[in-house]
């Protein structure tokens, strides 16, 4: 790949992630200051240190479970371990992260934890339906979310989302309880203060979501980085977004195929990843781990035959 092409994306992606944070953490501490004056704006701010220092001590297995996901030993797929050790250290990560198995027909695959207890968590349907190299593609994403501590970033992000709702709900508790003592004293409450209490949680969600867009590009870029290797990466997301779905699924669930945490709960619209991955321009061989043409699924692992649905957690799968 081009070194300014992709030295121009990483920074405007960086910019753009940075920006989307500070609006986020502004529009937080503003709803904060509207409730407890400059308390209120320690408050804010002291949520966000908390998350920072504890945020990502939660073991990524506890997150899986939800998704009633195994993990996956060496032996369950040795080919599967060693493309991901080896994208891993072409990557420079201190760890190789934990592979996990889930018993779903939704293509799909996504990471949890953080660059030092990292885990990707595979559905059936994403390991039987991939070709070596896309399935590489796939790693060389989830692991460019690795890299540049994206899982961090949006846990960050969904905590000042999560906090912002909070206490906008909290201003319009207090508002209604004590709008009757104003109107009988004669006071009154600005219009705009009004406004942001309502509109607050609703832009920080969406704020939200435009850093995972962003974020997803870029580990895009990431991917493409480390494999040399757009198209492969072009035919995965095809193939997850052809992969077939039955009339009544989208009647009952529409846009409830693909499960992912809530931290990386967005994606960009298929075709804007494509037309972004046409444009790169790429230098160099692919490294050799790109070049096998086996698949990597386990063998002794049963298809999955029963259907996605909702489970008790909320998600589906």
């Amino acid at each position: 790949m081009k070194y300014n092409f992709y030295l121009n994306g990483l920074i405007k992606n960086a910019l753009q992630s940075m920006a989307l944070i500070l609006f986020m953490a502004a529009i937080l501490a503003s709803v904060g200051y509207l409730i407890a004056g400059l308390t209120g704006v320690l408050w804010a701010l002291g949520a966000g240190a908390v998350f920072m220092a504890f945020g990502n001590r939660v073991p990524p297995k506890l997150a899986l479970r939800m998704y009633n996901a195994r993990r996956l030993e060496v032996h369950d797929s040795p080919e599967l371990h060693e493309l991901t050790a080896e994208i891993a250290r072409h990557a420079g990560l201190p760890r190789v992260p934990d592979l996990y198995y889930i018993p779903s027909r939704v293509m799909n695959a996504f990471t949890v934890g953080s660059r030092d207890n990292a885990a990707i968590a595979f559905t059936d349907g994403i390991l039987r339906n991939l070709e070596w190299d896309e399935t590489a593609a796939i790693i060389a994403h989830e692991i460019s979310h690795v890299r540049r501590n994206d899982l961090w970033i949006m846990g960050l992000a969904d905590t000042l989302s999560r906090f912002t709702g909070v206490l906008s709900n909290v201003g319009i508790i207090m508002l209604l309880f004590y709008l009757p003592f104003m109107m009988v004293s004669g006071g009154f409450v600005p219009f705009p203060v009004i406004l942001i209490l309502l509109f607050a949680p609703t832009l920080s969600v969406l704020l939200q979501l435009a850093l995972s867009r962003t974020r997803e590009f870029d580990a895009d870029l990431g991917a493409v980085k480390l494999t040399c290797d757009p198209g492969a990466l072009a035919r995965a997301l095809k193939r997850i977004e052809e992969y077939p779905v039955k009339l009544g699924d989208v009647l009952v669930t529409p846009g409830r195929k693909v499960p992912a945490p809530s931290m990386l709960r967005t994606h960009p619209h298929t075709e804007k990843r494509l037309e972004k991955l046409a444009a790169m321009a790429v230098e160099g061989e692919r490294p050799s781990f790109c070049a096998a043409a086996e698949r990597l699924f386990p063998d002794h692992y049963a298809m999955v035959t029963r259907k996605p649905r909702w489970r008790v957690s909320g998600l589906w799968h």
